[in-house]
């Protein structure tokens, strides 16, 4: 079996400028690696991100969205992947419906839980980077950034009730979890990655 590696944050939390270095990283040790991302991974549901991205809609709606594209992504990239021993990276996964949909919307987490154990009942990812930083910094760093999706267009109580969800996440799994401060360097960040990564090969 493959490595499931999978990058959460709030938006703005610098996740994204993390992904091309992990890959290349892994690529180096001549290890198959597939990188893809939440919602979407697949043409289905690609397709249903951009529903849940600008539609608005019921917060369960948007739920039940998220993880039928998620039901997909799993079926049809991440096991079929790790099965032939590939790695394998995601933009997100199920601790952004957690923290989104269940600390940002206040979506109830039970409800989360059987999405859960219903989409993806035997599989967790092997290791979550958690990049978390200050809601201002977050803020800042999206203001300077291209146009803006739904989520990225929500208010500080929202992205405080998020970031507040995935440290919760992280204080309940910290077998999987590495939360890293995310108002550092690139530099010294991906010092920390390297050293997260060696001790996974």
């Amino acid at each position: 079996m493959g490595k499931f590696i999978t990058f959460e944050g709030i938006d703005g939390a610098g996740k994204s400028t993390h992904i091309a270095f992990v890959s290349d990283y892994i690529k180096r040790r001549g290890v198959e690696l597939v990188s893809s991302r939440e919602p979407g991974g697949t043409p289905l549901g690609e397709k249903l991100r951009e529903l849940v991205l600008h539609e608005k809609m019921h917060l369960e709606t948007e739920a039940l969205l998220v993880f039928a594209s998620r039901r997909e992504h799993v079926a049809q990239v991440i096991k079929p992947a790790l099965e032939r021993g590939a790695w394998v990276i995601s933009d997100r996964f199920t601790d952004s419906s957690f923290a989104y949909q269940g600390g940002g919307r206040g979506l109830d987490l039970a409800k989360l839980d059987a999405l859960e154990q219903w989409v993806h009942p035997d599989l967790q990812p092997d290791l979550t980077l958690l990049f978390d930083v200050p809601l201002d910094v977050a803020r800042a760093r999206l203001d300077a950034s291209r146009e803006l999706d739904k989520f990225e267009q929500e208010k500080a109580d929202f992205f405080a009730a998020t970031r507040n969800e995935y440290l919760r996440r992280a204080a309940q799994f910290p077998q999987r979890f590495r939360v890293i401060d995310s108002t550092q360097s690139i530099a010294e960040i991906q010092l920390q990655i390297a050293a997260i990564l060696d001790a996974c090969f």
